[in-house]
């Protein structure tokens, strides 16, 4: 990888990783973040994605320093919260919350927040918040065990991943698509060019 500088994805999600592939990049590392994900009491989903995505960035930075190879690398976190106004819905990890949450979502609108934190060779942060309305159909009770059966919902932000069977769900989505899979390319992609990245080094060869 001469001739560019070097990536950190502080991820272990491969949606994310998928992503940053889809843009042409390929991480030099991946340094997923070992935090509490759990929100603050009180806290909003906006405050909460971008609160997660700088510890995520931090964590990764801690780990970066002490590695001789990648001290100097940009690196990128991101957090994705979804929520029905001021609720926070969880990372779903059991069969009851993922079905609690479909119940919730069913024939109406929610919101899916992505924080992106940026670290630059210089160690300064840079962060971004993207917001995305999504709006899913009525779920019918056979909708909603068919999908708890297929086992997609597990460790979604929500109880659903909108790039597989749950995208037949969605009526209605206004703002970025990347986003409510878990990183808003765009956006992305963009801090990442404004920091001086050379986004483009990996198409010469695609």
């Amino acid at each position: 990888m001469i001739g560019r500088p070097k990536l950190v994805l502080a991820s272990g999600s491969p949606r994310r990783l998928a992503l940053i592939n889809q843009a042409g990049i390929e991480p030099d590392a991946l340094q997923p973040a070992d935090i509490d994900e759990m929100p603050l009491k009180g806290e909003l989903p906006r405050a909460c994605a971008n609160r997660l995505a700088r510890s995520k960035a931090e964590a990764a930075l801690a780990s970066v320093r002490l590695d001789e190879e990648l001290r100097g690398s940009y690196i990128l976190a991101a957090d994705t919260v979804v929520a029905v106004g001021r609720r926070i819905l969880p990372k779903t990890e059991l069969l009851d919350e993922a079905a609690q949450c479909l119940r919730l979502l069913s024939g109406r609108s929610h919101r899916v927040h992505t924080g992106i934190c940026l670290v630059t060779p210089k160690e300064a942060f840079r962060q971004r918040l993207v917001e995305t309305r999504v709006r899913f159909k009525r779920l019918s009770e056979q909708d909603i065990e068919a999908y708890l059966a297929s086992g997609e919902w597990r460790g979604k932000a929500g109880g659903y991943a909108v790039q597989g069977l749950a995208g037949t769900f969605v009526v209605k989505l206004v703002g970025s698509y990347t986003n409510v899979v878990g990183l808003p390319l765009y956006e992305t992609i963009s801090m990442l060019s404004g920091e001086g990245f050379p986004v483009h080094f990996g198409w010469l060869n695609t």
